[in-house]
């Protein structure tokens, strides 16, 4: 079994071995995109082709589209020429199922994948002409939230190139809007779909910044200006997406193979992003946008995507970020790294930080979770440790997830004790599993695992400066750890508050002196705390 479209041709065989093939005419719909694109999409990497090409796929099966998707790649070039070219844009999705089964899918709904870049002008070309199409509707990105930004000095010289010759992602896009605003300022929306907080609001940023600038140098006048400051013309509609996507397994690779399936080659490319015929990924998936599309949309909501207001979409942002997913994974990752695991679904065989994380969310959590009306919280955590962090089939590991901590500890952790704190009913000595969270980060910081081995720990941009505050701390020392600790604990950017003059002060240190009583003292601490 190739995956390509020839291969497809024999239906029966991938049939046989449970592989669902789309059912509609990919032909006719290539040629439908070709002549009146409705959505194109910029970042072609995993989460684009397992998760909104895969809901547009819906769509096409059920009759409520005739057209595809383009794919626009601005970054890594090597995944249009060694992924989407040599198998027609076909993608074979495997979602690993936490109750051991697999769905594997052949997403099709992808018309055509275009480099953007005045490099490959065949391919650049294409995309303007999508772009001035009158019937394009919304144009997505999934390339991460360094792509908006404008500060960067290779952004900065890339600008006063104007739009003609301009090559960066935020410029480029900038370029092509200027394409459709000539051709007649048809409207549309730019919606991001990156997981990053108020995601439209940093694009509208990006692409504004760029505009003004080229204004200020002569390359555009004050009607583009307009049109893009326009929400009638042009939307910027904020979401929220959530859905692990870790790079292609070689487990899975073996059982495509034991299929018959022949493509199971993992590319990483000179850039190293780690791609494959196949994407591997979890069953959990969650869409929520913005619905401001000045010229119409699919009918996502058809294909279970969640459509609403901002409001809602902030709510929900903040439920996931702040009580129901992301605390649960960095406590866990934490711990995960000082007590040895390499799996995050192995740590959900760990009794102790099972405990850990459901204490998180359920109890300290959900007083001040925000309830965004469409998703429960309690819902939310329940497939959480229920389905997506035991799946033994995700090969996920504390270490990624520990990379960055220091960035992810003020809104994970901070928005939450700020809230105890400016109440009137809720009590931080109610709190027992943050504190330990922060304790156990500055323990973290000492490299050493509970047996103290050393560790490296993950990437991080105050990783170096962290460790240096805590170098001259040793397992078996006794304290008293209040000044040593200052420069960190005082560091709001970190926390989010002043964690050093706070009333938790006294239980995070007394939460990290019991870590570094000695050997195993993590294990004896974690144990006692959940279950005090």
């Amino acid at each position: 079994m190739k995956l390509n479209l020839e291969g497809l041709k024999n239906r029966k065989e991938w049939e046989e071995k449970g592989i669902i093939l789309p059912s509609f005419d990919i032909e006719k719909m290539r040629r439908a995109t070709e002549e009146g694109c409705t959505w194109i999409h910029f970042g072609a990497g995993n989460i684009f082709r397992c998760f909104p090409a895969a809901r547009m796929q819906a769509l096409i099966e059920k009759g409520l589209s005739d057209t595809g998707i383009i794919v626009a790649e601005s970054f890594d070039f090597e995944i249009v020429d060694k992924i989407y070219n040599p198998h027609d844009n076909l993608t074979l999705s495997v979602t690993l199922k936490s109750d051991a089964s697999i769905k594997n899918q052949v997403v099709a709904s992808v018309a055509k994948a275009l480099k953007c870049s005045p490099a490959f002008p065949e391919d650049y070309e294409g995309l303007k002409k999508a772009f001035r199409n009158p019937k394009l509707q919304m144009v997505s990105f999934t390339i991460t939230e360094k792509g908006y930004a404008t500060a960067p000095k290779y952004v900065q010289d890339d600008i006063p190139k104007g739009p003609e010759k301009c090559s960066t992602v935020i410029c480029m896009v900038t370029a092509l809007a200027l394409e459709r605003f000539k051709a007649g300022a048809f409207p549309f929306a730019f919606v991001s779909m990156d997981n990053c907080s108020h995601n439209g609001e940093k694009l509208q940023k990006g692409v504004m910044e760029v505009a003004d600038a080229w204004k200020k140098l002569g390359f555009v006048d004050d009607g583009f200006i307009e049109y893009l400051s326009n929400p009638e013309k042009v939307s910027f509609p904020w979401s929220m997406i959530d859905k692990i996507t870790p790079r292609p397994d070689g487990g899975v690779a073996k059982m495509l193979s034991s299929l018959g399936f022949e493509d199971t080659e993992v590319v990483v490319t000179g850039k190293n992003t780690w791609i494959a015929p196949f994407v591997n990924s979890e069953e959990c998936e969650y869409l929520v946008i913005e619905d401001s599309f000045p010229n119409g949309r699919p009918r996502l909501e058809e294909s279970g995507i969640y459509m609403t207001d901002r409001d809602t979409v902030n709510k929900v942002e903040k439920m996931k970020v702040c009580t129901c997913l992301n605390p649960l994974h960095t406590a866990m990752s934490i711990m995960g790294c000082l007590l040895g695991y390499k799996k995050i679904s192995d740590e959900m065989k760990d009794e102790d930080i099972v405990k850990y994380i459901k204490r998180l969310g359920y109890v300290e959590g959900m007083p001040v979770v925000v309830d965004p009306g469409i998703i429960a919280p309690k819902s939310f955590i329940d497939d959480v440790v229920e389905k997506r962090l035991a799946n033994p089939f995700m090969p996920d590991t504390p270490q990624r997830i520990a990379t960055d901590t220091s960035q992810k500890l003020a809104i994970r952790f901070g928005e939450n004790i700020k809230n105890y704190m400016a109440s009137d009913t809720l009590s931080l000595s109610d709190l027992k599993c943050m504190p330990l969270v922060l304790a156990s980060w500055m323990r973290y910081l000492m490299a050493l695992d509970d047996n103290g081995e050393k560790f490296q720990p993950s990437p991080d941009p105050l990783l170096e400066s962290s460790m240096k505050v805590v170098e001259g701390i040793s397992l078996g020392d006794k304290g008293p750890f209040d000044e040593v600790l200052k420069p960190l604990m005082e560091n709001e950017a970190i926390f989010g508050f002043n964690l050093y003059t706070s009333p938790l002060k006294d239980r995070v240190l007394e939460a990290f002196a019991s870590l570094v009583k000695g050997k195993g003292a993590v294990r004896e601490t974690l144990h006692r705390y959940v279950n005090e």
